[in-house]
């Protein structure tokens, strides 16, 4: 396949590699690009990401540490870093991306210093380039393994999107398109928070009751802020909402819920996220949140109380207890989708 249908995947965690490896069995040149130069030698050595992906073969996935490499044919280009490190990588990388070039964000965060979407951030980077953005219940091994996985592919104009639909979806891999670009980053985003609530819930042995009641709630808080900030509430309610906060609050692959999980066994944060070469994004969306929240003059009680035991050292148990604690209500006050 010739180069102008190539496909660059900006980052070799285990989400770009995953994405990077689905890319090749559809057929595309795709190059991977990583950050590391002795990440990539290992992974054109051995033949799989040991660091991320242990276990997975990568045929037909080109890697490189030389993002003119990567990125200066590329007719895609799939942006699959950590939310805090969006800005450092492509800042050098920009130029280098075809004016003709779609962009696609796969990072499940927010920009940390004002909290605004990873999509605008792009778009002010790499101005006339169409920018849609990726997202869902998706774990990393799953979808390198080939096993079934439904997302959602997200622009403000439809043409982009279903382009990138058709483009990227396998009968393992199904792509629904949605308008909502704001809605689907921040379910995308904010869910890591709530996954964080529930490792906490678990880690203290809670039961699976009060997991399913911090779901159910912070279902709620996701669908309040990201209504107050322009998105549509019927997206909390797709797979971009609510589907990535069931698998990322329950599922065993969960970064975010182990972290809380470690957490609220005993660990401070520092110690449970050295135990990981994985970055759970939670950590820096709450603060996001949070922020969001308060100039919003929305209320977010399981983000403040997340953020109390994160940055503030709360005792766990005092920080669940406080939600307990909280005057009762009415439930169709503050509905899941009203």
């Amino acid at each position: 396949m010739s180069d102008s249908a190539a496909v660059a995947v900006v980052g070799a965690g285990s989400w770009g590699t995953a994405l990077a490896l689905h890319v090749a069995r559809l057929g595309r040149c795709v190059r991977l690009w990583a950050r590391d130069p002795g990440l990539a030698r290992e992974i054109e050595r051995t033949g799989e990401n040991a660091r991320y992906l242990p276990g997975i073969p990568l045929p037909g996935v080109e890697v490189t540490a030389s993002g003119e490499h990567a990125l200066s044919t590329a007719a895609l280009v799939i942006v699959a870093v950590p939310s805090h490190g969006v800005e450092d990588v492509l800042a050098p990388m920009s130029a280098l991306i075809a004016s003709t070039a779609s962009v696609v964000s796969a990072t499940k965060g927010l920009e940390p210093r004002c909290g605004r979407p990873i999509s605008g951030l792009l778009a002010a980077m790499v101005p006339g380039r169409p920018i849609a953005v990726l997202s869902g219940p998706s774990f990393a091994r799953e979808v390198a393994m080939g096993q079934p996985t439904a997302l959602v592919i997200a622009a403000s104009d439809g043409n982009v999107a279903r382009r990138l639909q058709r483009e990227l979806s396998a009968k393992a891999f199904r792509l629904y398109t949605n308008g909502d670009v704001l809605g689907v980053e921040l379910g995308g985003a904010l869910k890591n928070v709530m996954a964080l609530a529930t490792g906490l819930c678990d880690g203290l042995g809670l039961g699976e009751n009060a997991r399913a009641a911090l779901i159910t709630r912070g279902l709620a808080e996701m669908v309040r802020l990201g209504v107050a900030l322009g998105a549509q509430p019927a997206t909390f309610a797709g797979l971009a909402g609510l589907g990535d906060l069931v698998l990322t609050c329950t599922g065993t692959l969960s970064r975010n819920r182990a972290l809380g999980r470690e957490i609220g066994r005993g660990r401070s944060l520092a110690e449970a996220e050295r135990a990981t070469p994985m970055v759970a994004e939670g950590v820096r969306t709450t603060a996001s949140a949070i922020r969001l929240a308060r100039g919003a003059a929305i209320p977010m009680p399981i983000c403040e109380e997340v953020g109390a035991v994160l940055f503030d050292a709360k005792p766990v148990r005092q920080a669940l207890e406080a939600l307990l604690a909280r005057d009762p209500r009415p439930e169709e006050e503050a509905g899941v989708l009203a």
